[in-house]
C-alpha cells in the first residue's frame, strides 16, 4: 500500500524527532492506572463481581469508581475510550434508576439476570486470553456490544497482548498505515482482533523494538493522528460573564451549566437529551434540540480538540486544547459538566465588534474568525503573521469535510434539507476542496466567485470543466444527461435533421479519462425534480465505485461502451420541504449517501435594531417545527447578504416581507389561523394578512414576537415565547 510505504519511508526521521523520554513517563502513568484497577477489581474477583460495583450508574450512586467509570475516565494515560454514550458498557444504570440493557438477546431479562450473562462473557473473555485462544473471543456475543470497553478490560489484564488503542476507526487508520490484512477493514472484524493485527504490525517494525507499547501509541498519535486536524473549534463560556474562569484556569478544565440533565454520557441520541432538557426548560423547546446536539458535541470532545473561552460577544480569554475528555463532576456546586483543556491565555484579545452569535454558552467557530483570533494573537505577539494561505489550507469547515469524505465512500451524495440552508454553496465548497482551493471557501464573495469560475471553465482542449452544474426538472431527460439524438442548428437543408449529441455525464466522463489526477464533480440542484430513473437509465449501474473504471456499459442509442472513471463525483441538493415532487427511487437511492443540512445559526453573528438574528431564526423555526415538522423549518440564506448577515432594518423588512413570509404562507397552505399561531402578533386577527409596518419598528415586533422568553444569557436553554 503506498499509505504503508511512505509511513515506513519516513518512520527513522520521525522516530529522531519524538519525544521518547515524555512518552516513557505517560508509560509510566498509565501503570499507575493499570496496576489500580488490578487493586480494585482483582482478575479472580470477576466471577462474583455484582452488579453495582461493575456498572457506570448516576454519580453519586456508588462508593468510589465503579469497574466501568474507573475504565473510562479514571485510566486516561492508559487509553481513552471517553465519548459517546454509555450504551458501550453494555448494561448501565440510567439516572433515572432504570437499568439499560444494550445486547437485545438480553432484553426482557431482569437485570441482574443480564448481568450474570455478560459478567460470565467477561470470564470467558479472560480465560481465552489467558490461554492465548482469541478467536474464542468472536463468539461472545454480548461484549461485542462493548468492543472497546472489552478490549480495554483485555489490555489492563493482559499486558503485552494488546495495544492501548480502543477506537476501532483508530486501529484501521494504523493498520492502513503499516500495511495490514485486508480483513482488519472489515465491520465484520471485531475491535480485538483488529488490535492483535495491528500489533502484529507493530512488531514486524525493527525500530520499535525494545519499546513500550505505550510508546508505540504515543508516536502513532504523535505523528499519524486519525483525528481530522481541521475539527470544528468551540466557543464555551466559562460561566456567565466568564465567573468561573479562574477556576477553570486554575484546574485546567471547562465548565458548562445545565446540571439538571445530569451526566449527558447517559444518552444516547440528540432527541433523548431534548425530552430531559423540555422537562426542565418547556418554554425553550424551540431550541433546546440544537442545545441537545452542541451538549453532544461538548461531550464528545477529544484529545487536542480547541476550545475557545470567552467573556461576553467581544473578549477572548484564552485558547485551550482538549485533554481530558467530558466528565461529570457530581461534587460541584454548578456546572458540572466538565472537559479537561490545557489553557493558552496568549490568544486573550477583544474584537473591534461584538460577535452577536457569541451570546450563547455554546456556539461554533467559523474557520475564518478562528483565522482572526489566531492573527490578533500574532499582532500581540509581535510576530510575523502566517501566510493566509497557509492557515486557510490547514482549515476545513466541518461540513465540508463530512461530504468530502462520504464522496470518497460512496461516490456521490445528496444533500437535503430546508429551503435556504446553503445546500449549494455546501456543493460547491466541496468543489473548492476537491480542487485543492479550500483557501477560498471562506474568502471574500468575490475571491471565492473568481475561483468557482475558473473551476467551471472548460479548457479548450477538454470536454468539460472539473465544475459541472446542472438543474434537473421534469422535461430534463436522458438525452440531456447522457445522449441522444437532437436537431443539428447547422443544418441548412431541407427537413429535420438529428445528429447524435454528447450529453453532460458524458462529457465529464471523456474529460475525467484524460485528467486521471484531477477530481470532476458534477452539482445537480433540485435533483429530485427530475425524474431520475429516465435520466439516469443503466447509468445507476456504474455509479457504484466498486465498478469505477472496470465495469462498462453499452449505450442503447449509440451503441458505444460507457465506462464511469474512478475520478468523478456527483452532489445533488433537494428541498425537504418540497411538496411537488416524488420520492427518490429506492434503487437509485441506495447509490447515493444523504446529509442533512439544517439551518445554521451560528452563521447569523449579527443583530438589527437590537433583534439578535440568530435568536430570531431559531425562535422561528421552534413555531414552524411544531406545526410543520423539521422538514419546513427556514434556513439562514434569508437572513444573510453577500455571506454576511443583515444589518440593516431595510434589509430586514425586505427578507421579511417577500421571502420569509411568502414561504411560511406556502406552509400555511392559505390558512390564515394557521399563519396567525406561526406568526402571532404580526398576523392581524381580523383578516388574516401580515401587518405592514416602518421598517426601523419590525425588529422591536420580531423580537417580542419569537425572543423574548428565548435564551437568557449563557445558563439558560434556548427557546421562544410561545403563544
Amino acid at each position: 500500500m503506498a499509505e504503508g510505504q511512505e509511513f515506513r519511508d519516513g518512520l527513522a526521521s520521525r522516530i529522531a524527532r519524538f519525544d521518547r523520554e515524555a512518552a516513557a513517563w505517560a508509560a509510566e502513568q498509565a501503570e499507575e492506572e493499570r496496576q489500580r484497577v488490578l487493586a480494585e477489581f482483582p482478575l479472580e474477583g470477576w466471577g462474583g463481581l455484582s452488579l453495582e460495583r461493575y456498572a457506570l450508574g448516576p454519580a453519586g450512586r456508588q462508593g468510589g469508581y465503579s469497574f466501568c467509570r474507573l475504565m473510562e475516565y479514571g485510566t486516561d494515560f492508559f487509553g481513552s475510550i471517553r465519548g459517546g454514550s454509555a450504551a458501550k458498557h453494555i448494561v448501565y444504570q440510567h439516572r433515572s434508576g432504570e437499568w439499560r440493557i444494550v445486547p437485545s438477546a438480553l432484553h426482557g431479562l431482569d437485570a441482574y439476570d443480564a448481568w450474570a450473562q455478560v459478567r460470565s462473557e467477561f470470564v470467558a473473555a479472560f480465560a481465552a486470553a489467558a490461554e492465548g485462544a482469541y478467536d474464542r473471543l468472536d463468539e461472545l456475543e454480548s461484549l461485542s456490544y462493548g468492543q472497546a470497553l472489552t478490549t480495554k478490560a483485555l489490555a489492563v489484564y493482559f499486558p503485552g497482548r494488546f495495544l492501548p488503542i480502543f477506537s476501532a476507526a483508530h486501529i484501521r487508520h494504523f493498520t492502513t498505515l503499516l500495511g495490514g490484512r485486508a480483513r482488519t477493514y472489515s465491520s465484520g472484524v471485531r475491535t480485538w482482533q483488529a488490535n492483535r493485527e495491528l500489533l502484529r504490525l507493530v512488531r514486524e517494525q525493527p525500530e520499535f523494538d525494545g519499546w513500550s507499547l505505550h510508546e508505540v501509541m504515543s508516536f502513532l498519535y504523535a505523528f499519524h493522528d486519525p483525528r481530522p486536524h481541521d475539527r470544528t473549534v468551540w466557543k464555551i463560556a466559562p460561566g456567565e460573564q466568564a465567573s468561573l474562569w479562574d477556576d477553570c484556569l486554575a484546574n485546567r478544565r471547562i465548565r458548562i451549566a445545565w446540571d439538571e440533565v445530569g451526566s449527558l454520557g447517559q444518552y444516547e441520541s440528540d432527541q433523548e437529551l431534548k425530552a430531559a432538557l423540555d422537562q426542565h426548560w418547556p418554554h425553550s423547546t424551540g431550541g433546546n434540540l440544537r442545545l441537545a446536539r452542541q451538549l453532544l458535541a461538548v461531550r464528545d470532545l477529544e484529545r487536542g480538540d480547541l476550545i475557545v473561552a470567552n467573556r461576553g460577544k467581544s473578549e477572548v480569554l484564552a485558547v485551550g486544547t482538549v485533554t481530558e475528555g467530558y466528565s461529570y463532576a457530581a461534587d460541584a456546586e454548578t456546572h458540572r459538566h466538565t472537559v479537561g483543556v490545557d489553557w493558552d491565555t496568549s490568544y486573550a484579545q477583544r474584537f473591534d465588534s461584538p460577535r452577536h452569535a457569541w451570546q450563547q454558552a455554546l456556539a461554533k467557530v467559523p474557520a475564518t474568525l478562528m483565522r482572526d483570533i489566531r492573527r490578533g494573537r500574532e499582532a500581540v505577539l509581535s510576530e510575523a503573521a502566517a501566510p493566509a494561505d497557509d492557515v486557510e489550507q490547514a482549515e476545513l469547515p466541518d461540513a465540508v469535510r463530512k461530504v468530502k469524505d462520504l464522496l470518497d465512500h460512496k461516490g456521490q451524495v445528496v444533500l437535503q434539507g430546508p429551503p435556504g440552508t446553503g445546500k449549494t454553496r455546501l456543493a460547491l465548497s466541496v468543489a473548492l476542496a476537491l480542487a485543492g482551493r479550500a483557501d477560498r471557501i471562506e474568502a471574500a464573495p468575490g475571491e471565492r466567485a473568481a475561483a468557482l469560475a475558473e473551476l467551471s471553465r472548460v479548457p479548450e482542449d477538454a470536454d468539460a470543466a472539473r465544475l459541472t452544474m446542472v438543474t434537473f426538472h421534469p422535461s430534463y431527460g436522458y438525452e440531456d444527461f447522457v445522449e441522444g439524438f437532437k436537431p443539428d442548428t447547422a443544418h441548412t437543408g431541407a427537413g429535420l435533421h438529428l445528429e447524435m449529441k454528447d450529453g453532460l455525464f458524458w462529457r465529464v466522463c471523456a474529460a475525467a479519462k484524460e485528467a486521471p489526477d484531477d477530481t470532476f464533480l458534477i452539482v445537480i440542484d433540485e435533483i429530485n425534480r427530475g425524474d431520475l430513473p429516465r435520466i439516469l437509465g443503466e447509468l445507476i449501474t456504474l455509479l457504484e465505485l466498486d465498478k469505477r473504471g472496470s465495469v462498462s456499459i453499452t449505450l442503447p442509442t449509440s451503441g458505444r461502451r460507457l465506462t464511469v472513471p474512478p475520478n468523478v463525483r456527483i452532489i445533488g441538493t433537494m428541498n425537504s420541504a418540497d411538496r411537488s415532487v416524488g420520492h427518490i427511487d429506492s434503487a437509485i437511492r441506495r447509490r447515493f449517501a444523504f446529509v442533512h443540512v439544517p439551518p445554521d445559526v451560528d452563521a447569523l453573528d449579527g443583530e438589527v435594531g437590537g433583534l439578535g438574528l440568530a435568536s430570531f431564526l431559531e425562535g422561528l423555526n421552534g413555531r414552524l417545527d411544531e406545526h410543520f415538522g423539521p422538514d419546513h423549518l427556514i434556513g439562514q440564506a434569508y437572513l444573510l447578504a453577500d455571506d454576511r448577515p443583515l444589518d440593516t432594518a431595510e434589509q430586514l423588512s425586505l427578507a421579511f416581507h417577500h421571502e420569509i413570509v411568502p414561504l411560511v404562507a406556502e406552509y400555511c397552505q392559505g390558512r390564515p389561523g394557521l399563519l396567525g399561531s406561526v406568526l402571532g402578533k404580526l398576523v392581524d386577527g381580523r383578516t388574516g394578512r401580515v401587518v405592514q409596518t416602518n421598517p426601523q419598528d419590525l425588529p422591536g415586533m420580531l423580537a417580542d414576537t419569537f425572543v423574548a422568553a428565548g435564551v437568557t444569557g449563557e445558563d439558560g436553554a434556548v427557546g421562544w415565547d410561545g403563544e
